[in-house]
């Protein structure tokens, strides 16, 4: 799809035509797409948790406040950011190192930054950068699952705790938003909302 007909196209859905199933294949085709989301020193923060099995969405369900729309989508996605995720610079950059993209100095050069930078900030600043990178990974999710024809519903009302329980979440994993996905009912679906004009939301120089 092109671009910008994709960004428009894109709505948050609130009811699903029931009994669609999405076929794995799909998914897999969707996250070789996400896993090119950006991310801090390219830590890539984010993991999915996909529950299509009924008895574990009836459990999400029951974490998201019983919102109807967990029940009629075909999946619910469960988008988590790793607080610790600065754990795995060396990992991630010893690719560049073993291509001779860095030399070895070079290489624990940055490996060392990354995790003083995390490390001198606190728990604070890890948690809010779990979230902030599992959101942009998040958005391309979104996007890149109505480019193959899927509606999406980003959510952030559930019990973190309760959603932990259920789906064996483990710490240093923070469960930033669900997403429902399927097939929107198009025939309730309601006009877009009101969007700002841009001058009401964008700035220079200084906020105005």
């Amino acid at each position: 799809m092109e671009f910008t007909t994709l960004i428009k196209n894109r709505r948050s859905s609130n009811l699903f035509l029931e009994g669609i199933d999405i076929p794995d294949r799909d998914l897999e085709e969707i996250f070789q797409v996400v896993k090119y989301a950006p991310s801090a020193f390219n830590l890539q923060h984010a993991h999915y948790i996909v529950v299509k099995d009924a008895a574990v969405k009836n459990k999400v369900y029951e974490a998201a406040f019983k919102q109807y729309k967990i029940q009629s989508a075909s999946a619910v996605i469960a988008v988590l950011g790793n607080r610790e995720a600065y754990r795995d610079a060396g990992k991630i950059h010893e690719g560049l190192m073993s291509l001779g993209v860095i030399d070895k100095q070079e290489y624990d050069m940055t490996v060392a930054s990354i995790q003083s930078f995390y490390e001198e900030r606190g728990e604070t600043f890890m948690q809010e950068e779990a979230i902030r990178n599992a959101s942009l990974s998040a958005m391309m999710f979104m996007l890149a699952a109505k480019d193959k024809g899927w509606d999406t519903c980003p959510m952030i009302g559930f019990d973190p705790e309760a959603l932990r329980q259920e789906l064996k979440i483990p710490d240093p994993y923070v469960p930033a938003m669900l997403i429902a996905i399927g097939k929107e009912n198009s025939t309730k679906a309601r006009p877009r909302g009101y969007r700002k004009p841009v001058a009401e939301f964008v700035s220079y120089n200084q906020f105005q």
